[in-house]
């Protein structure tokens, strides 16, 4: 036997003429089933069908399946119907007001914002955690946004105590932060028992700086959750109780709910 490494294989034996029948004959089917799919297609979006109502369930699951993977990573234009700002007040800036023992502003506000974006994110909202002068507010747009801040730690009498709130009132829609005013108003006094403190609202909050830098669609309110003097044991203690009263009140405005006028707080409008 011939054991020389270098000689030639061997030599194919030839196609048997079923075999290329067979090919040609598949060839064919492939073609015919192409141009039955291409003209399914065509079928499918012909004027006449274009919104049957088969049509437009196919569209909207496929949409539905987009909007579910990009939900984790909003992009600009994403539907804002469904977005809602919350600012920890004096976050990434300063601490705000401070007691003599060191307890800081911004540590009330972040403790309280974060528990408020819990609850909103469970309820199924897309919820942004921002800073005081966050990039992401300017033409930031949202169904609502609301700042969270809390009152100075000076004695001043016995009768600061108390929440406050206030609209922007550069809102497009002025109805809608009067009505995002009003729910907040009645919601954290129901869910807190504190006292709507009317007259202590200072211009600064009426306008305060993230109002203008929003866009003017969307709909934005600031609230003091209490004075840290006075009510200090509450805001420390039960940051859950208040950050339930923001969310409630902002859930009665994006749901549209109901809100007793013989309820409301004398001058909270």
């Amino acid at each position: 036997m011939d054991e020389n490494p270098t000689s030639a294989s061997p030599a194919p034996r030839p196609a048997q003429r079923g075999s290329i029948n067979f090919s040609i004959i598949q060839s064919f089917q492939s073609v015919i089933l192409v141009g039955m799919i291409l003209a399914t297609l065509f079928t499918l979006w012909t004027p006449s069908t274009l919104f049957s109502s088969q049509s437009i369930r196919e569209i909207l699951t496929s949409v539905q399946a987009t909007e579910m993977v990009q939900a984790s990573t909003p992009t600009p234009g994403a539907a804002t119907n469904q977005r809602i700002g919350i600012v920890a007040g004096h976050w990434g800036n300063d601490p705000g007001a401070v007691c003599p023992d060191g307890l800081t502003e911004a540590e009330i506000n972040l403790r309280i914002a974060t528990l408020v974006k819990q609850i909103l994110v469970e309820q199924g909202y897309q919820v942004d955690l921002l800073q005081e002068f966050d990039e992401k507010l300017y033409q930031y747009q949202a169904i609502a946004l609301i700042s969270i801040h809390a009152d100075t730690c000076q004695y001043i009498d016995d009768s600061k105590t108390g929440f406050k709130v206030a609209a922007a009132q550069s809102s497009a829609y002025p109805e809608k932060s009067q009505r995002l005013n009003s729910c907040l108003i009645h919601r954290y006094q129901q869910a807190t028992n504190l006292p709507f403190d009317f007259n202590t609202i200072t211009t600064d909050m009426r306008e305060y700086h993230t109002f203008s830098e929003i866009h003017s669609n969307t709909t934005a309110a600031i609230i003091e959750v209490g004075f840290m003097n006075l009510d200090r044991e509450f805001l420390t203690k039960h940051p859950d109780i208040a950050a339930q009263g923001i969310a409630n009140g902002i859930l009665c405005y994006t749901r549209n709910e109901s809100i007793p006028e013989a309820e409301l707080p004398i001058n909270s409008q």
